[in-house]
């Protein structure tokens, strides 16, 4: 339980500074009600995602990965972000440079917030 909550204060911190994602709105009701459980499900929808489709994904692509060092995961899980905004319809991210972006600051929030577990 513990780790659903890190993972959905990450999707909500990183949705903040990168302005794309869950739409945060500063009203009381609306964010207990609106953009919490639609961070939830970002959350619960990217970790599946990251434990069963990225797998292949990196499978697939490791002579691209050996070509960039390692450059092209950034692709790959800008993909999955992809991916989840097309499953959730209230989790909107506008392009692939955007997801790249979002992926980045949503690992460093992630890196950040395991230091508090």
């Amino acid at each position: 339980m513990n780790f659903i909550i890190i993972r959905t204060i990450a999707v909500l911190l990183a949705s903040y500074v990168t302005k794309v994602g869950v739409p945060l709105v500063f009203s009381t009701l609306t964010f207990a009600f609106g953009t919490a459980w639609i961070a939830l499900l970002t959350a619960l929808v990217l970790a599946v995602i990251n434990h069963t489709i990225r797998p292949i994904f990196m499978l697939i692509s490791i002579p691209v990965n050996l070509l960039t060092l390692g450059l092209f995961s950034f692709v790959i899980n800008g993909l999955m972000i992809l991916l989840a905004d097309k499953i959730i319809p209230e989790f909107s991210v506008p392009s692939l440079l955007m997801a790249i972006y979002f992926s980045i600051v949503l690992s460093i929030v992630n890196w950040v917030l395991h230091f508090f577990e």
